[in-house]
């Protein structure tokens, strides 16, 4: 059960990763280094970043709680 907490883990790390690299900039920062800070006609649409915020939220709340039941099964395991 641990492996299989683990691995979801991974998978949602990864995932949460691109998805926060996906967004749009809004200035100056990291996000300029990945063309953030250009203009582009694919992730112009409000609806498409809205639908993008709202993916990033569930997957960093299910990150989340791979992470509590992971501490809980390793504090009753040992």
């Amino acid at each position: 059960m641990v492996i299989g907490f683990s691995i979801a883990l991974i998978v949602f790390s990864v995932l949460l990763m691109m998805l926060v690299l996906m967004h749009k900039g809004k200035g100056g920062g990291l996000s300029d280094m990945f063309g953030g800070g250009m203009q582009s006609s694919v992730g112009g649409s409000s609806v498409a970043e809205r639908n993008l915020d709202r993916i990033t939220i569930v997957i960093a709340l299910l990150w989340f709680a791979c992470i509590v039941v992971l501490g809980i099964l390793m504090k009753l395991g040992s």
